[in-house]
């Protein structure tokens, strides 16, 4: 089964924000070290870096080798270049909802809308809120309520931290995909992925929290292969799920990186550490393309 969605999208990346914690959390100080690649010929310079989209505030990653990195190049590339909020909305509207008809308590299987219930009733929504979301939405919706507890935050997210240092700096910043983009990757699945993906969603809920600190601590630790196995467990029983999120678009930005080392110049690449890791990363279908990426030790 799934672990939490969560988790999932903690690792590839996919740009959702979380609604802001009611009490901030206690800020504790915690050294990190996430890993970093670099892909280099004569005249450009390529650095990877995986990225915890949400985290606590206090962890300390933004130092050492990645500033270097960073510091070195004249772009910064993202998973996506967040839209204005009118955009969003109207996106998430257009494809996160569905028409009228059965609402989606009742299409889930019986023995699944108890639970269903009591997690949205657990997280503070009302279950009228989610009658016409589309199945993968309300998993994600009622992911974010055990992170959301822990104190996670997109504000304290690499991909906020590391955008704003570029424009201080005055650094192109530029995405991979766009918002569109990014919901189409959901909006393209079966009636029957997104269904099993809530179903396990909600089997797994009461072990969000417990995954997601797990998963950051391997993040912190440069632990790419413990990385991989958390996404091995979490897709191995939906091969539909994996290519959408995972190996189609490991394999669009692979094609990305190999046409943009034709040109010369230092790019930042930052995206969810999950595209980094295991069988069908980035760095391993760039192997078509005769490109060899390299750890950088520090």
């Amino acid at each position: 089964m799934f672990r939490s969605i969560t988790s999932v999208l903690t690792l590839v990346g996919l740009s959702f924000s979380l609604p802001a914690c009611a009490e901030p959390a206690p800020v504790v100080t915690k050294d990190a070290d996430p890993a970093l690649w670099v892909l280099r010929d004569k005249d450009t310079t390529i650095y990877l870096f995986g990225t915890i989209h949400v985290l606590k505030p206090g962890m300390t990653w933004f130092d050492e080798a990645v500033k270097k990195a960073f510091d070195r190049s004249g772009t910064l590339v993202l998973e996506m270049v967040e839209p204005d909020q009118e955009t969003q909305t109207r996106v998430v509207m257009e494809k996160a909802f569905t028409p009228p008809g059965p609402g989606l308590g009742e299409r889930l299987p019986a023995d699944k809308r108890a639970v269903f219930d009591k997690a949205i009733t657990d997280n503070g929504y009302q279950a009228a809120q989610f009658e016409r979301m589309r199945p993968w939405f309300a998993a994600i919706s009622l992911s974010i309520g055990p992170v959301r507890k822990l104190g996670y935050d997109p504000a304290n997210g690499p991909e906020g931290i590391l955008t704003a240092a570029a424009k201080r700096q005055k650094k192109q910043v530029m995405g991979l995909e766009t918002f569109e983009g990014q919901m189409s990757v959901f909006d393209g699945l079966s009636n029957a992925g997104e269904m099993k993906l809530l179903e396990s969603t909600i089997d797994e809920l009461p072990k969000a929290a417990e995954t997601m600190e797990k998963m950051v601590a391997n993040w912190a630790a440069g632990d790419p292969d413990a990385l991989a196995a958390e996404m091995n467990t979490s897709l191995k029983d939906s091969p539909e799920v994996a290519r959408a999120l995972l190996t189609n678009r490991n394999s669009q930005w692979a094609a990305w990186i190999a046409e943009r080392m034709r040109t010369p110049g230092r790019v930042f690449i930052a995206v969810g550490a999950g595209h980094l890791a295991g069988p069908g990363s980035v760095q391993e279908q760039l192997k078509r393309y005769k490109l060899q990426a390299v750890r950088v030790r520090y």
